[in-house]
């Protein structure tokens, strides 16, 4: 939802500019905004409850998912960046002008890096001794 509103915002502004009376664009303009808020406190209150019933159920499918894609993520960027180059290294010692297939690493790096950014605010959070 919250993707979604930079992309409404200018629809919702024109829509809000075409009302004449300067009073009723001020009052719809207060009213879209307080409307926005809370659906955006909603979204992120239903989120945090399906993450809280996430992490305490029993299953590794279910509460794994979210350790399993960091490892993942981990995994790749060493394969990336340690077993590739060494296995390039070997290939061509031992056999020369043979290449390895190229690894697209765009999606590896685009979730790694979210995951890392969130793994640093919760690290914040706890210092600060805002985290539960």
């Amino acid at each position: 939802m919250l993707q979604l509103l930079p992309l409404l915002m200018p629809i919702i502004q024109d829509l809000i500019g075409r009302i004449p009376d300067p009073q009723a664009q001020a009052k719809a303009a207060a009213e879209m905004q307080t409307k926005l808020i809370d659906v955006l406190s909603a979204s992120d209150a239903a989120q945090l409850q399906v993450n809280a019933a996430e992490a305490v159920n029993p299953s590794v499918f279910v509460s794994g998912w979210r350790p399993f894609v960091g490892w993942l993520c981990a995994i790749g960027l060493g394969v990336q960046t340690i077993a590739y180059p060494l296995a390039g290294w070997a290939l061509s010692v031992y056999s020369p002008g043979t290449r390895l297939p190229q690894m697209d690493t765009d999606t590896l790096l685009a979730l790694l890096f979210p995951m890392l950014g969130i793994g640093a605010y919760r690290t914040i959070e706890k210092v600060k001794g805002v985290a539960k």
